[in-house]
Protein backbone atom coordinates (compact mmCIF):
# COMPACT_ATOMS: atom_id res chain seq x y z
CA UNK A 1 0.00 0.00 0.00
CA UNK A 2 1.33 3.69 -0.78
CA UNK A 3 1.80 6.07 1.59
CA UNK A 4 -0.88 8.29 -0.12
CA UNK A 5 -3.40 5.08 0.05
CA UNK A 6 -2.30 4.86 3.96
CA UNK A 7 -2.93 8.85 4.61
CA UNK A 8 -6.79 7.89 3.19
CA UNK A 9 -7.24 4.84 5.29
CA UNK A 10 -6.00 6.69 8.62
CA UNK A 11 -8.22 9.73 7.45
CA UNK A 12 -11.32 7.47 6.68
CA UNK A 13 -10.96 6.01 10.40
CA UNK A 14 -10.41 9.00 11.95
CA UNK A 15 -13.26 10.65 10.11
CA UNK A 16 -15.50 7.40 11.14
CA UNK A 17 -14.71 7.87 14.70
CA UNK A 18 -15.85 11.23 15.30
CA UNK A 19 -19.05 10.68 13.45
CA UNK A 20 -22.77 9.93 15.01
CA UNK A 21 -24.16 8.40 11.96
CA UNK A 22 -23.85 6.39 9.13
CA UNK A 23 -21.47 8.41 6.95
CA UNK A 24 -21.78 7.89 2.76
CA UNK A 25 -18.64 6.68 0.70
CA UNK A 26 -19.56 10.16 -1.83
CA UNK A 27 -19.34 12.64 1.62
CA UNK A 28 -15.83 10.68 2.52
CA UNK A 29 -14.58 11.43 -0.76
CA UNK A 30 -15.82 15.01 -1.19
CA UNK A 31 -14.10 15.65 2.28
CA UNK A 32 -10.98 13.68 1.44
CA UNK A 33 -10.92 15.37 -2.15
CA UNK A 34 -10.67 12.12 -3.92
CA UNK A 35 -13.04 9.78 -5.90
CA UNK A 36 -15.58 8.04 -4.55
CA UNK A 37 -14.98 4.67 -5.83
CA UNK A 38 -11.59 4.64 -4.22
CA UNK A 39 -13.47 5.94 -0.69
CA UNK A 40 -15.52 2.55 -0.85
CA UNK A 41 -12.49 0.36 -2.18
CA UNK A 42 -10.85 1.62 1.34
CA UNK A 43 -14.14 1.40 3.61
CA UNK A 44 -14.54 -2.41 2.27
CA UNK A 45 -10.95 -3.10 2.93
CA UNK A 46 -11.35 -2.06 6.34
CA UNK A 47 -14.62 -3.84 7.16
CA UNK A 48 -12.61 -7.01 5.96
CA UNK A 49 -9.47 -6.20 8.06
CA UNK A 50 -11.66 -5.47 11.31
CA UNK A 51 -13.21 -8.84 10.85
CA UNK A 52 -10.14 -10.62 9.92
CA UNK A 53 -8.44 -9.40 12.90
CA UNK A 54 -11.18 -10.36 14.88
CA UNK A 55 -11.14 -6.44 16.62
CA UNK A 56 -13.36 -5.42 19.28
CA UNK A 57 -15.16 -3.15 16.60
CA UNK A 58 -16.67 -3.78 13.24
CA UNK A 59 -17.42 -1.22 9.90
CA UNK A 60 -21.00 -1.74 8.84
CA UNK A 61 -22.87 -0.20 5.84
CA UNK A 62 -25.98 0.50 7.21
CA UNK A 63 -28.63 3.31 6.65
CA UNK A 64 -26.42 4.45 2.87
CA UNK A 65 -23.92 4.90 4.95
CA UNK A 66 -20.46 3.58 6.63
CA UNK A 67 -20.76 3.55 11.06
CA UNK A 68 -18.12 1.75 13.46
CA UNK A 69 -20.22 -0.17 15.85
CA UNK A 70 -18.64 -2.34 19.01
CA UNK A 71 -18.64 -6.36 17.91
CA UNK A 72 -21.59 -8.37 19.00
CA UNK A 73 -19.58 -10.70 20.83
CA UNK A 74 -18.83 -7.43 23.48
CA UNK A 75 -22.65 -6.33 23.99
CA UNK A 76 -22.60 -7.69 27.66
CA UNK A 77 -19.63 -6.31 28.19
CA UNK A 78 -20.14 -3.17 27.22
CA UNK A 79 -23.84 -2.92 28.16
CA UNK A 80 -22.48 -3.15 31.90
CA UNK A 81 -20.28 -0.82 31.23
CA UNK A 82 -22.23 1.63 29.78
CA UNK A 83 -25.18 2.26 33.28
CA UNK A 84 -27.39 4.00 31.54
CA UNK A 85 -28.58 3.67 27.55
CA UNK A 86 -32.43 4.64 27.57
CA UNK A 87 -32.59 5.22 23.77
CA UNK A 88 -31.97 1.87 23.49
CA UNK A 89 -34.34 0.44 25.37
CA UNK A 90 -37.99 -0.56 24.17
CA UNK A 91 -40.90 -2.22 25.79
CA UNK A 92 -42.65 -5.66 24.48
CA UNK A 93 -45.16 -3.36 23.72
CA UNK A 94 -43.03 -1.25 21.69
CA UNK A 95 -41.41 -3.80 19.82
CA UNK A 96 -44.44 -5.58 18.58
CA UNK A 97 -45.89 -2.15 17.55
CA UNK A 98 -42.30 -1.50 15.99
CA UNK A 99 -42.11 -5.26 14.23
CA UNK A 100 -45.70 -4.38 12.52
CA UNK A 101 -44.73 -1.41 11.05
CA UNK A 102 -41.20 -2.26 9.84
CA UNK A 103 -43.09 -5.34 7.81
CA UNK A 104 -46.37 -4.03 6.57
CA UNK A 105 -44.99 -0.14 6.27
CA UNK A 106 -46.82 2.17 5.33
CA UNK A 107 -49.35 1.62 8.07
CA UNK A 108 -52.43 3.38 9.94
CA UNK A 109 -52.02 3.34 13.58
CA UNK A 110 -55.43 1.27 13.37
CA UNK A 111 -53.95 -1.05 10.91
CA UNK A 112 -51.12 -1.81 14.11
CA UNK A 113 -54.00 -2.05 16.96
CA UNK A 114 -55.32 -4.68 14.75
CA UNK A 115 -52.83 -6.88 14.07
CA UNK A 116 -51.18 -6.65 17.79
CA UNK A 117 -55.24 -6.55 19.44
CA UNK A 118 -54.56 -3.85 21.91
CA UNK A 119 -54.21 0.02 21.42
CA UNK A 120 -50.92 1.08 20.02
CA UNK A 121 -51.90 4.96 20.30
CA UNK A 122 -48.77 5.38 23.41
CA UNK A 123 -46.12 3.19 21.94
CA UNK A 124 -46.52 4.77 18.63
CA UNK A 125 -45.92 7.92 20.45
CA UNK A 126 -42.76 7.05 22.13
CA UNK A 127 -41.48 5.09 18.83
CA UNK A 128 -41.78 8.84 17.04
CA UNK A 129 -40.07 10.26 19.94
CA UNK A 130 -37.29 7.87 19.97
CA UNK A 131 -36.90 8.80 15.76
CA UNK A 132 -37.81 5.00 14.76
CA UNK A 133 -40.95 5.57 13.09
CA UNK A 134 -42.03 8.78 11.32
CA UNK A 135 -45.73 9.73 9.64
CA UNK A 136 -44.96 9.32 5.87
CA UNK A 137 -48.42 9.93 3.95
CA UNK A 138 -52.03 9.70 4.56
CA UNK A 139 -54.66 6.93 3.73
CA UNK A 140 -57.61 8.36 1.85
CA UNK A 141 -59.29 5.34 1.81
CA UNK A 142 -59.18 5.39 6.04
CA UNK A 143 -60.41 8.29 6.60
CA UNK A 144 -57.46 10.06 5.51
CA UNK A 145 -56.35 7.88 8.39
CA UNK A 146 -52.14 8.95 8.92
CA UNK A 147 -49.44 6.07 7.84
CA UNK A 148 -46.56 5.02 9.09
CA UNK A 149 -43.17 3.97 8.58
CA UNK A 150 -39.93 3.39 9.56
CA UNK A 151 -36.74 5.64 9.74
CA UNK A 152 -32.96 5.79 9.06
CA UNK A 153 -32.54 6.07 12.23
CA UNK A 154 -34.46 2.37 12.46
CA UNK A 155 -32.15 0.89 9.99
CA UNK A 156 -29.07 2.22 11.97
CA UNK A 157 -30.23 1.24 15.78
CA UNK A 158 -30.85 -2.31 13.67
CA UNK A 159 -27.90 -2.69 12.30
CA UNK A 160 -29.66 -2.80 8.38
CA UNK A 161 -28.72 -1.63 4.77
CA UNK A 162 -32.13 -1.07 4.07
CA UNK A 163 -35.74 -3.25 4.35
CA UNK A 164 -34.59 -6.04 2.32
CA UNK A 165 -32.39 -7.01 5.11
CA UNK A 166 -35.07 -7.66 7.43
CA UNK A 167 -35.20 -11.17 8.38
CA UNK A 168 -37.99 -13.34 6.92
CA UNK A 169 -41.43 -14.10 8.77
CA UNK A 170 -40.53 -17.38 8.50
CA UNK A 171 -37.85 -17.16 11.30
CA UNK A 172 -39.92 -15.68 13.65
CA UNK A 173 -42.72 -18.93 13.53
CA UNK A 174 -42.43 -22.11 14.95
CA UNK A 175 -44.19 -24.05 11.94
CA UNK A 176 -45.87 -23.40 8.77
CA UNK A 177 -49.47 -22.71 10.56
CA UNK A 178 -48.24 -20.08 12.74
CA UNK A 179 -46.44 -18.36 10.05
CA UNK A 180 -49.35 -18.46 7.99
CA UNK A 181 -51.61 -16.93 10.79
CA UNK A 182 -49.02 -13.89 11.29
CA UNK A 183 -49.08 -13.45 7.65
CA UNK A 184 -53.22 -13.35 7.48
CA UNK A 185 -53.17 -11.01 10.88
CA UNK A 186 -50.56 -8.43 8.35
CA UNK A 187 -52.59 -8.65 5.64
CA UNK A 188 -55.87 -8.57 7.26
CA UNK A 189 -56.37 -5.02 7.66
CA UNK A 190 -59.77 -4.17 5.83
CA UNK A 191 -62.09 -1.88 7.12
CA UNK A 192 -63.96 -4.39 10.01
CA UNK A 193 -60.45 -4.87 11.34
CA UNK A 194 -59.75 -1.22 11.03
CA UNK A 195 -62.71 -0.16 13.14
CA UNK A 196 -61.76 -2.14 16.32
CA UNK A 197 -59.61 0.69 17.50
CA UNK A 198 -61.98 2.42 19.68
CA UNK A 199 -62.98 -1.05 21.33
CA UNK A 200 -59.11 -2.21 22.21
CA UNK A 201 -58.06 -2.83 25.68
CA UNK A 202 -55.06 -0.22 25.71
CA UNK A 203 -51.29 -0.97 26.46
CA UNK A 204 -51.37 1.44 29.38
CA UNK A 205 -53.38 -1.24 31.45
CA UNK A 206 -50.74 -4.07 29.94
CA UNK A 207 -47.77 -5.25 31.81
CA UNK A 208 -44.96 -6.15 29.66
CA UNK A 209 -41.53 -6.81 30.02
CA UNK A 210 -38.72 -4.06 28.62
CA UNK A 211 -35.87 -5.70 26.04
CA UNK A 212 -32.96 -4.27 24.22
CA UNK A 213 -32.63 -3.35 20.99
CA UNK A 214 -29.85 -6.08 20.44
CA UNK A 215 -29.20 -7.13 24.50
CA UNK A 216 -31.28 -9.65 26.64
CA UNK A 217 -34.19 -9.22 28.00
CA UNK A 218 -34.44 -7.63 31.18
CA UNK A 219 -37.72 -6.88 33.28
CA UNK A 220 -39.24 -3.30 33.44
CA UNK A 221 -42.35 -0.90 34.10
CA UNK A 222 -45.87 -0.93 32.34
CA UNK A 223 -45.32 -0.16 28.55
CA UNK A 224 -47.68 2.41 28.55
CA UNK A 225 -45.30 4.56 30.22
CA UNK A 226 -42.26 3.14 29.45
CA UNK A 227 -42.27 2.44 25.07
Amino acid sequence: MSRENSGIKGAIEALLFVSDEPVPASRLAKVLEVATAEVDDELKALAAEYAADERGFQLREVAGGWRMYTHPAYHQQVEEYVLSWDTRRLSQAALEALAVVAYHQPVTRQGVNAVRGVNSEAVISSLIEKGLVREVGRDKNAGNAILYGTTRTFLERFGLKDLSELPPLAEFAPDPETERAIRERLNALDGSLLDMGDDLEDDDDLEDGELDIEEPATRGEDDGDNA
